[in-house]
């Protein structure tokens, strides 16, 4: 009896921390950057989880090696939740966004391809749920 109590007391035990290791793992966005001009450089994509962050310091990050055409990347074990993406094609591989007067000189893209108008995409157009399941993302340059 204590032999079967001690199997039952193990399974539960086992299963409890596999639905917490199921729960931890997160889902996968992936994202494919369309409309890429050229092989030099790295493509540099941010994974923002708030407004007061959005194209300031992401969440997490990713880069990529830049290819003619398009280029898929993915961000993995992210949880649920509100999310929003910049990227930019760093042409000089300098780790930062080339600017004129605040406006980018290399290629840069949003989620939900969100545009700016005089300005910046804002948040409300660039984000993104993440609940259940896996998101993908296309983004042009």
């Amino acid at each position: 009896m204590k032999i079967t109590k001690f199997a039952f007391f193990l399974i539960a035990i086992c299963s409890f921390n596999l639905g917490i290791a199921q729960e931890l793992e997160g889902h996968t966005i992936t994202v494919t950057i369309n409309n890429i001009k050229s092989n030099e450089g790295t493509l540099r994509v941010g994974l923002y989880d708030a407004q007061e962050s959005f194209l300031g310091k992401p969440f997490t990050s990713i880069s990529a090696k830049a290819k003619v055409g398009k280029v898929t990347a993915s961000f993995e074990n992210i949880p649920n939740g509100t999310y929003a993406i910049s990227l930019y094609h760093d042409e000089d591989n300098n780790q930062k966004l080339n600017t004129f007067l605040k406006i980018p000189t290399e290629p840069y893209g949003v989620s939900n391809n969100a545009k700016g108008r005089f300005g910046p995409p804002k948040w409300e157009d660039a984000k993104f749920k993440v609940t259940d399941r896996g998101v993908s993302q296309s983004i042009s340059l």
